[in-house]
């Protein structure tokens, strides 16, 4: 498995959008470099004897029951709201605004 060259590494950042400095982008290459050396050590196992597995833990259901209850009416939902306007809950504006 070859490695990835700086460039390689800045063209793929580029792409994806990220403003990387030059400090970030050599400590990347090493790190991406170092990734790819590991899987070229585990993809020279031999694993023809070994079962494919979709799951490397038990599946459990964590999550309770789905189960309908009453929800609260639209006055309990606006009773500690800090700014209403009639039956709306006012936010402060997260794109542009004042």
């Amino acid at each position: 498995m070859g490695t990835l060259s700086r460039d390689e590494v800045e063209h793929v950042a580029h792409l994806a959008r990220l403003g990387l400095t030059d400090a970030e982008l050599t400590r990347l290459v090493g790190q991406l470099n170092h990734i790819l050396d590991q899987y070229a050590i585990l993809a020279r196992l031999d694993t023809d004897t070994i079962p494919p597995t979709a799951q490397t833990i038990e599946l459990e259901n964590i999550l309770r029951e789905d189960v309908a209850r009453p929800s609260l009416s639209q006055a309990e939902a606006l009773a500690n709201a800090p700014e209403r306007d009639g039956s709306y809950v006012v936010v402060p504006a997260i794109l542009g605004g004042d």
